[in-house]
């Protein structure tokens, strides 16, 4: 029979512990330990693993399984479908995470009102009202009478209504709302969000059907409820940049289907969020003409070559210890630059304030920005302006040395589009054929770089 025990559970990571202590055992967070009541189901069956019996799964080659081509399922924006890795996978599950008012809840409601044209769907709301739904819808000037809602937070409740409706896509908005009614605590809690989670993909795998999962995030930027909320999904997407501004950011940080770190640029407006077909374009368009400390570099987002400018500011600091201040980037890795610029270049900047940014509000996390970085500096530094169709990157060693970056010519390529007609390229990724339009200078060390400027 099924009885009743008490444990804890770490709201950090999901972590069980038979006791109360002050820092979990596995992830190390402090007063994250909270007490929860769990049922123990019966002991399950030795030979089926499940209780009360059943089937008994019979263990096959792998050779046995005919592996087919993947059906996706188009989104209707082109890069709503580029971060999924090419449109939608009937069965897959998405999580979505991003700060309040982003505009989570306005995608998802027109991506389903775009489906509603050709497939079943069905909008599980757990935090707005239907007729909150039905004004965003009306304002988004989406078809109403063809989106089936269900206002409901009971996951049992919820998986009856799928299995009547027989939809191909479905939205929950939002998995912290979500409970179930076999587990006495509250909605949000690290085991309500792992339980319904669990359910929610069992299901999709059973039965094909897609389904977008809504999830807030904590103050620290990440997920809220349990880590192994993201394992259990197979893609995770995020929302960048700030509620405020107009352009929103959705980068992939885990697809079963598709390249991870793909990005997709889109722009809010008065009719919902519209996709950006040339985001190099846009993070390009107010750039000056002769500022110094400013560099353009290729940055390299999943599989698409993108263009963004890297500013610094070098002023003279006033406090003993000056301040190195980045923002869309590493500041690990500017220390280590500028120790570089110090010890191969002789410029030195340890009486200097150093500010350093990604217009647009990209992050760029690759090696690739390390020389447009430097340059940026020398040129705030030495109050010179670089040339304005002047394109560069690459990866700095700690000796000085210009390293190369995946896709040189392909980033190449992508500048010349844009109408830069030089660049500064590890000697590495010299392309073999000459690129109409932009001359290519290899260098293979930090001086090389300074000497042709």
């Amino acid at each position: 029979m099924a009885k009743n025990k008490m444990s804890y559970l770490c709201s950090a990571c999901g972590s069980e512990s038979p006791k109360w202590a002050g820092q979990c055992g596995d992830c190390g967070s402090w007063n994250s330990l909270q007490e929860q009541l769990f049922t123990t189901p019966p002991t399950p069956d030795r030979f089926t693993g499940y209780a009360g019996g059943g089937a008994e799964q019979r263990v096959i080659s792998l050779a046995q399984i005919e592996a087919s081509d993947v059906t996706r399922i188009s989104v209707g924006m082109g890069e709503f479908n580029r971060v999924l890795g090419g449109g939608l996978v009937p069965g897959s599950v998405v999580l979505i995470g991003g700060n309040p008012g982003i505009g989570k809840s306005t995608l998802l409601l027109q991506t389903i009102g775009t489906l509603a044209e050709s497939l079943g769907v069905l909008y599980i709301t757990g935090e707005e009202s239907p007729q909150q739904v039905s004004l965003r819808a009306q304002r988004l000037k989406l078809a109403p009478a063809k989106i089936r809602m269900l206002a409901e937070t009971q996951v049992e409740r919820i998986l009856n209504a799928i299995t009547l409706e027989k939809p191909a896509v479905v939205v929950i908005d939002s998995i912290q709302t979500i409970y179930s009614e076999q587990i006495p605590s509250a909605p949000g809690s690290v085991t309500q969000v792992r339980e319904s989670s669990t359910r929610l993909v069992r299901y999709a795998k059973e039965r094909g059907v897609a389904i977008f999962i809504v999830g807030h995030v904590t103050k620290d930027g990440q997920l809220a409820g349990p880590r192994i909320l993201e394992h259990m999904v197979d893609t995770v997407l995020y929302f960048e940049g700030e509620s405020n501004s107009r352009y929103r950011v959705i980068r992939a940080f885990k697809n079963r289907f598709g390249a991870v770190n793909e990005l997709g640029v889109f722009a809010m407006t008065d009719l919902g969020l519209k996709e950006v077909a040339n985001p190099s374009a846009l993070f390009l368009s107010n750039r000056e003409e002769n500022t110094s400390g400013s560099a353009v570099m290729v940055t390299l987002e999943g599989s698409r070559p993108l263009l963004v400018e890297v500013q610094s500011l070098v002023d003279e600091s006033s406090l003993g210890n000056p301040r190195r201040v980045t923002v869309g980037l590493d500041g690990n890795r500017l220390a280590m630059l500028l120790a570089v610029l110090h010890r191969h270049a002789g410029i030195q900047t340890f009486n200097q304030d150093i500010f350093a940014n990604v217009v647009g509000g990209v992050r760029v996390n690759e090696t690739a920005a390390d020389l447009a970085l430097v340059l940026a500096i020398y040129s705030s530094l030495r109050d010179r302006p670089l040339p304005q169709r002047l394109v560069v990157f690459g990866e700095i060693g700690l000796s000085g040395e210009i390293r190369p970056v995946p896709n040189g010519e392909d980033r190449i390529r992508e500048a010349a589009k844009h109408g830069f007609n030089r660049a500064i390229v590890p000697a590495a990724n010299l392309p073999r054929k000459t690129i109409a339009g932009i001359e290519v200078q290899s260098v293979k060390r930090l001086a090389d770089a300074f000497d042709y400027l």
